[in-house]
């Protein structure tokens, strides 16, 4: 073998062994994190009474998907309750469906939706819990999901409003089907605006939905309420996989990166879209590890 040779054959084990390390972390390391994400998120017209509210988001548990066990649901309520939240708010995708050739509404569950939900009771605000449901919900049952949650104490909104006060002002909460259940995407918007209308009262309104591909039928143009001030929504997982540079190759939103993950300001709305816990499809993460939203509310 030839120097020339030798140095290529070095070089090629080397990047093997850096590529099977980085596979590694992202199999078995990454997607067994939990991190806290704190973000401050001033809002133009937010009510002065409601400033420094306190949210937790947690979206897409993925009940016995990679690393979600008993023990990291259980993990995930005693992070949160020591954030000392407001409110927390669950944005959907709480079971992962077997992989079985057969319908998606008979396959099985990693992990039953009863034992989830027991393993979320113990999570505590001074305000609530409030839930809405996710793709991965719909396709097992959205019924007996919400079910679950409710029979733990959470209150789950399907294309519902509610409200709660807090230093003698109201605030909103909406709370959307998932984007999977819309049946005509073109009439949402106006049917959302007669929602918030016909469920009266006033104040600011902070929006519920597991996919952030739903905040253009319910802001912009099709803005459902002058008071709708914020959007919160998960399903992305920020793309589970982001590498330096170029970010996530695989975003599952019509939209591209435009949602991925964060705070995004668009058409005066403040959306945020958290990256999740668990995983689905693929179980990696590289970049992205799970993630527990506390967001710190002020009027700007």
């Amino acid at each position: 073998m030839t120097g020339k040779s030798k140095i290529f054959a070095l070089s090629f084990s080397v990047l093997g062994m850096i590529a099977a390390g980085l596979l590694g972390y992202a199999v078995f390391i990454e997607p067994n994190k939990l991190v806290i994400t704190e973000k401050t998120i001033r809002i133009d017209g937010w009510n002065k009474a409601l400033d420094g509210l306190k949210i937790v988001a947690i979206s897409d548990i993925h009940g016995g998907s990679s690393f979600i066990t008993e023990q990291k649901i259980r993990d995930v309520v005693r992070l949160s309750n020591l954030q000392d939240p407001d409110l927390v708010v669950l944005l959907g995708d709480f079971v992962s469906q077997e992989r079985a050739n057969k319908p998606v509404a008979e396959r099985g569950l990693k992990m039953p939706m009863a034992v989830v939900a027991a393993n979320l009771k113990g999570l505590t605000s001074k305000y609530g819990i409030y839930a809405v449901l996710g793709n991965h919900d719909g396709w097992y049952s959205d019924r007996k999901v919400a079910d679950a949650l409710g029979d733990v104490g959470f209150t789950v909104l399907q294309n519902r409003v509610d409200s709660v006060e807090i230093n003698g002002e109201m605030l909103r909460i909406l709370g959307l089907i998932d984007h999977a259940s819309i049946p005509r995407w073109s009439t949402f918007g106006d049917e959302i605006r007669e929602l918030i209308d016909r469920s009266g009262g006033n104040g600011n309104i902070i929006a519920l939905e597991h996919s952030p591909d739903v905040a253009p039928l319910v802001t912009g143009n099709n803005l459902v309420s002058p008071e709708l001030k914020l959007f919160l929504a998960g399903h992305t997982h920020g793309g589970q996989v982001s590498f330096p540079l170029i970010g996530a190759p695989v975003v599952p939103s019509s939209y591209g990166k435009k949602y991925v993950s964060g705070h995004i300001k668009e058409d005066d709305i403040d959306i945020f879209v958290t990256t999740g816990v668990g995983t689905s499809i693929l179980p990696v993460r590289f970049l992205v590890p799970p993630e527990i939203a506390v967001l710190t509310i002020r009027s700007d």
